[in-house]
């Protein structure tokens, strides 16, 4: 087997450990094999044979280590069980993906810390591996170093994997410092309607870069010499990929560049904060102006941590909300929560903070937060989302839930994506009755008596979790189908929420 195939499958085995609840010890001891052996094996440092591979299978009761199960992940929800205990939030996916993007502008060593090994992770390193990134796992999988080489090997890019996530459009702001002229993949990601990529270009166009569509890519050419930065850059989309776009362009552009109208988003302040340990100057960090002094050369060996996930922080809430649990949901990145816990404790929520402490970043606000059943009514107003510091737009599906096991109706508003209002009427098989009043609109109904179903996944992340979310408050027997598009944005939901006593199995055909 290769290295990246052992890895692979370390990983398979240390997350179907987790989902039984062993440790390494015990796999060890029902194996006849030491703990170390077992260590060794999920770092992806231990080569493996069929019969070891079967022997653990076995051992862990678990098909996703079978050999020959290529088709789809499900997952089989005995609902209608009270959660209890604590959780902690990881850090965030976007976060994660934009400075894996970033990452292409150092020269030196880039240690990224607490990653979540997530597939729009893997997506994203399997583009950066196959151009010539150099990609290390710690033992504990928890960090992750990245040596890009000295000329990236761009006709090698793995296409299949470019075209799976968007997240590849934030290699043009890295790429046009290095190239004359290269190609990127149409992007891919979540089905949330038309997305267009004209704001990257209205951006880039201002230090140099020219982009024509051909036949499923973007050729780009680029001279800075038709660049124009005698004047602030106005962003005429406040998008959180489009300013971190502008920040890698300004990063390696010698003097200073001011950007207007920029996300101040949680992303995007990670951004900021990693590219301040690579030497750029950025004022106005959290503000929608961004001074931004660059570097003609970047080469340092930094080391950056990723703030928690303030979106995961909302699907944990969620769970206990639609559960009536208590749970408490620690390490959550509360400016960019207040929002939402204010639409919350306007609903009639039971909710309590702890005293702040700081993310491993040294900037990030965190508390953990308390969360008790509740008799929950529809606000009097729609929910709808807004540019950071209002409602964040990947937080605004959760409410469609959250409502559901609310008295009376709620109407919520997604002016962003034509999509997303969609998928939420997925929800009504599991018992919720949710209107589609036009492509951004729904209602909301409830109380919800939520019942078992089986659901395909639509193929839209958050909505998907909200079907899953749903599912833990169904009585009887409920069954998501095709679970990949959760797992590009959680790692390891359906053990952590089982942590908590949900009880989630995790199936193939």
């Amino acid at each position: 087997m290769t290295d990246t195939y052992l890895d692979r499958i370390g990983g398979l085995i240390r997350d179907a450990r987790k989902h039984r609840g062993l440790t390494q010890t015990q796999l060890a001891d029902q194996l006849g094999t030491s703990q170390s052996a077992v260590h060794r094996i999920e770092a992806g440092n231990q080569n493996l044979s069929l019969d070891m591979v079967n022997r653990i299978a076995e051992a862990l009761d678990s098909q996703l280590i079978s050999l020959g199960t290529a088709g789809p992940t499900h997952l089989r929800v005995d609902g209608g069980r009270k959660l209890s205990g604590s959780i902690a939030v990881r850090s965030s996916k976007n976060a994660a993906v934009a400075c894996l993007c970033a990452s292409l502008l150092n020269k030196g060593r880039t240690v990224l810390r607490g990653i979540a090994r997530i597939e729009e992770v893997n997506r994203i390193l399997e583009v950066l591996t196959s151009v010539g990134v150099e990609a290390t796992w710690s033992d504990n999988k928890e960090d992750l170093t990245l040596v890009r080489p000295a000329e990236l090997d761009l006709g090698a890019m793995n296409i299949e994997a470019a075209r799976r996530t968007r997240s590849v459009i934030m290699f043009l702001g890295p790429l046009m410092h290095q190239y004359d002229t290269f190609q990127l993949p149409y992007p891919g990601g979540c089905d949330l309607g038309s997305r267009t990529i004209e704001p990257h270009l209205q951006v880039l166009r201002r230090f140099g870069l020219d982009v024509k569509s051909t036949g499923g890519f973007y050729d780009c050419d680029v001279d800075p010499g038709r660049g124009t930065l005698d004047r602030p850059i106005i962003l005429t989309e406040r998008g959180d990929t489009v300013t971190e776009n502008a920040l890698f362009a300004a990063a390696r552009t010698a003097g200073t560049t001011v950007i207007r109208n920029a996300s101040p988003n949680y992303m995007v302040q990670d951004v900021c904060f990693f590219l301040t340990e690579l030497g750029v100057k950025i004022d106005g960090i959290g503000t929608t102006t961004l001074k931004v002094t660059g570097l003609s050369d970047i080469d340092v060996d930094v080391e950056y941590a990723p703030s928690e996930d303030p979106i995961e922080a909302m699907s944990l809430l969620t769970a206990a909300i639609v559960t009536e649990s208590e749970v408490t949901v620690q390490r959550c990145p509360i400016e960019f929560l207040e929002i939402e816990l204010s639409i919350l404790d306007e609903m009639g929520l039971d909710f309590s903070l702890s005293e702040e402490y700081v993310s491993q970043n040294g900037v990030t606000r965190l508390v953990d937060i308390t969360v008790r059943p509740s008799h929950l009514k529809a606000p009097a107003d729609k929910i709808h989302p807004m540019p950071f510091p209002g409602l964040n737009i990947d937080n605004l599906p959760f409410f469609a839930v959250i409502a559901a096991a609310a008295e009376g109706k709620s109407v919520i508003h997604d002016w962003v994506y034509e999509n997303r209002a969609l998928h939420l009427l997925e929800l009504n098989k599991i018992g919720a009755n949710v209107t589609l009043l036009d492509p951004h609109r729904i209602t909301v109904e409830g109380p919800t008596r939520w019942r078992g179903h089986e659901v395909v996944c639509p193929p839209a992340l958050r909505p998907a979790v909200c079907i899953l979310l749903g599912m833990l408050a169904a009585r009887g027997t409920s069954i998501l189908r095709d679970t990949y598009v959760i797992n590009r944005g959680y790692e390891d939901l359906a053990a952590r929420l089982n942590a908590l006593g949900a009880k989630i199995d995790t199936f193939t055909d």
